[in-house]
């Protein structure tokens, strides 16, 4: 698989709707792209330096999405 569906699997895994709903939507082929960048954002903004290991996955994630 590749690494983008790999991180989408574990944000779609997490107990946060914000991006647990957007990633499952996506893999399931049903979601928009630019939902998904914005609640990456959206989630990044919010959380990005709390030190959980999505930290890193959000500006990954954006950098797979958004080449």
């Amino acid at each position: 698989m590749n690494e983008l569906t790999e991180i989408l699997k574990k944000f779609a895994q997490s107990s946060w709707d914000l991006i647990a709903l957007p990633a499952q939507e996506w893999l399931k082929k049903e979601g928009s792209k630019e939902g998904l960048i914005m609640a990456i954002k959206e989630a990044k903004q919010q959380c990005g330096n709390c030190g959980c290991e999505f930290d890193p996955l959000y500006e990954r994630a954006l950098s797979l999405l958004i080449p």
